[in-house]
């Protein structure tokens, strides 16, 4: 990772508790669905789980209703047929609403935070889960404190295990999220619905904590905004075709001169991923 940091010992079983503070619970139906279907439409995502021994997704801070949960249960059952998704939470009336909805084995609620209440990695011979899910967790802790969460929460997944953690806002029609490997963060991915924006640097207050604060002269993710607002003018001819043309045609203007790891089906969709090392932070 672009931040030095030191890796914290695994809390074993029989004296683990639940790590983190209560996100601030916002949750509505289909908030995550632009998450949901980047997860299980991406192929090299979408392995993470679908290889896994065992195909556990944990959806970490699920908020005030198990909504989001049972939604992203649902969106990714085509992966594997032995899927489950466990949503947890550290609010104990949180978790008894999640139960109370509940279909074990397939979906079931946890009181944990990120410890993983027992599913970490190495934890009586369990590998780690396949993929875990955090969205608007991190956006209350402080800049070293996010860091310091994606490196223990890394440090819990099964070999080969994705980490996908960003913010979007109380709708999902503006997201960014960073997905991670244990070795640090592989990609920012950047989705919105394009008639939502008046330019693309409009997604800047919900990029994850580690670079919200870093949108400044001088930085790549500043540099990268402002790249795609260029494009975005430039683009202004396909305004006709409709905002989704538009936005299309910005990342193909943007892919000219900054690395783009999806394709057109993708940015037809309001998304764009780039590498990491595109918007590392400057140490």
């Amino acid at each position: 990772m672009s931040v030095p940091k030191k890796r914290n010992p695994r809390l074993a079983a029989g004296r683990a508790r639940a790590m983190g503070v209560p996100t601030r619970g916002t949750t509505n139906p289909n908030r995550l669905r632009r998450i949901d279907r980047w997860i299980a439409g991406t192929p090299w995502v979408a392995r993470a789980v679908r290889s896994a021994v065992e195909p556990v997704v944990i959806d970490l801070g699920y908020g005030a209703t198990p909504t989001t949960t049972v939604e992203l249960a649902q969106r990714l059952s085509g992966l594997h047929p032995r899927l489950r998704v466990v949503g947890l939470e550290i609010d104990p009336d949180r978790v008894a609403a999640g139960r109370a909805v509940a279909d074990p084995p397939r979906l079931e609620f946890r009181r944990g935070g990120f410890e993983l209440a027992g599913l970490a990695a190495g934890i009586r011979d369990f590998p780690g889960p396949a993929l875990i899910r955090a969205l608007n967790v991190l956006r209350q802790y402080t800049e070293p404190e996010a860091w310091k969460a994606w490196d223990e929460v890394c440090s819990r997944l099964a070999p080969g295990g994705l980490l996908v953690e960003g913010t979007c806002d109380e709708i999902g029609r503006r997201c960014c999220w960073v997905t991670l490997t244990r070795e640090g963060p592989r990609t920012l991915t950047l989705a919105c619905l394009p008639s939502d924006i008046d330019k693309p640097s409009d997604l800047a207050e919900r990029l994850p904590k580690t670079l919200i604060h870093r949108n400044v002269p001088g930085e790549r993710i500043h540099a990268l905004l402002s790249g795609l607002d260029v494009c975005w003018a430039k683009a202004a001819p396909h305004a006709p075709f409709g905002p989704r043309a538009r936005w299309a045609h910005t990342v193909r203007l943007f892919a000219e001169r900054w690395p783009v790891l999806d394709r057109h089906p993708r940015w037809r969709l309001g998304e764009l991923t780039v590498p990491w090392t595109a918007v590392a932070p400057q140490v």
